[in-house]
């Protein structure tokens, strides 16, 4: 069925950057995997090519774009390669929509024009050690000093996507105690400079999949945080994240599907190689069954995907939505993968080829920005149960 979802710039640009993937990433990749991210000057060349830019307003270096579809082509892009731009989509994704709702002018053009060029690299430091989904438990604090001029921050986070190339990083802290009545008040986001004094990158954790993804431990010991660098108000952090959820589910769905389409796109290549008791693969009925079943999964995520694309950049993804193109899309990629997988036979397990890479990535789709269980709990909630 023919795709509309996209015009004829969205085309322009993934043809610049299906361009730069096979110039720039491929040859690299197995070099980034043993290093466990890109070389830092990476993000330069992708803030010249402006992939980062893309939202940005002009007057800060930016294109002025206000569609989410240029960064759904990205993630197709990569996934058709088998690659990806490490902890990098953390920068766009999920710290860009913070920055340009709650900073000020001041803050914005403090940011954004090295945000745009690749020079301050961001991540955002929610989950803390013990309370994962939870985060009006957390319990990591940020402490105003007594002449008002700087917040001393105190506390740990894990499993943070970036943090070790990070720049500046949006600490989701407590400024004030909870109470019984609300559990999530209190909470704020700092913009901390990694350079700081007290501020420290721990553990580079090792991951299952995404091994160019740079994720680690922090911990921060008396950091002295200007409270210049406050985004938004006090107090406000949880309903800055909730406003922003909707848009990071969309991104896992449309990631899950571009690694489901490319599963199918590795196996069928495979199957029409590869020989079997004197025949192609692909000859044999199974084979042809199994995607078949699998290409039809995948265009019922691609439709979910696209009206999922459409209603966000008319404003109109609601929490429930995105919450069901998530859970949609990340099942179906998890059972056509494994099935491409399996085509692949014995060679399905060797990480040289990219059916096994996108089998272990795949995973934690089903984990962050909300696990499954969470995602249908929200679900339910619109059901009104």
């Amino acid at each position: 069925m023919r795709r509309t979802v996209f015009n004829e710039d969205h085309e322009a640009y993934r043809a610049t950057i299906r361009d730069f993937i096979q110039s720039e990433v491929v040859p690299v990749y197995p070099q980034w995997e043993e290093l466990g991210h890109p070389p830092r000057d990476f993000y330069r060349r992708l803030g010249e090519l402006g992939v980062f830019g893309i939202e940005v307003p002009e007057e800060y270096g930016g294109a002025g774009e206000h569609s989410f579809k240029f960064s759904a082509v990205t993630s197709e892009e990569l996934a058709k390669a088998g690659v990806s731009f490490g902890g990098s989509s953390v920068h766009t994704a999920l710290c860009l929509p913070y920055l340009l709702a709650y900073g000020n002018d001041e803050q914005k053009k403090r940011w954004l024009p090295g945000f745009v060029s690749g020079e301050i690299m961001t991540a955002i430091a929610m989950t803390e050690p013990g309370t994962g989904s939870d985060l009006a438990g957390m319990k990591t604090t940020a402490k105003l000093s007594p002449d008002g001029t700087h917040y001393v921050l105190n506390g740990a986070k894990t499993f943070i996507t970036g943090g070790v190339l990070a720049d500046r990083v949006l600490v989701v802290c407590r400024t004030a105690a909870p109470t019984k009545e609300d559990r999530r008040g209190g909470l704020s986001i700092l913009v901390v400079d990694t350079k700081s004094p007290g501020y420290q990158v721990g553990r580079k954790l090792e991951k299952l999949g995404l091994r160019t993804s740079d994720t680690a431990e922090l911990s921060f010991t008396d950091v002295k945080v200007p409270v210049e660098d406050l985004l938004g108000e006090e107090g406000r952090a949880f309903s800055y994240l909730t406003h922003n959820l909707p848009q990071e589910r969309l991104g896992i769905a449309v990631g899950a599907y571009a690694q489901a389409a490319a599963a199918v796109q590795f196996a069928l290549a495979y199957v029409q190689e590869r020989t079997v008791f004197g025949q192609p693969v692909a000859g044999f009925q199974n084979t042809k069954f199994v995607l078949a079943d699998c290409q039809t999964e995948v265009e019922a995520a691609q439709a979910v995907v696209d009206r999922a694309l459409d209603a966000h950049d008319a404003g109109e993804l609601s929490a429930a939505d995105a919450a069901k193109a998530k859970l949609f899309c990340t099942d179906v990629a998890s059972r056509v993968i494994d099935k491409c997988l399996q085509l692949h036979g014995g060679y399905g397990y060797m990480l040289e080829y990219p059916i096994a890479r996108l089998y272990a990535d795949n995973r934690v789709n089903r984990i962050y920005g909300g696990t499954s269980e969470v995602m249908r709990t929200i679900i339910a909630k619109s059901l009104g149960l």
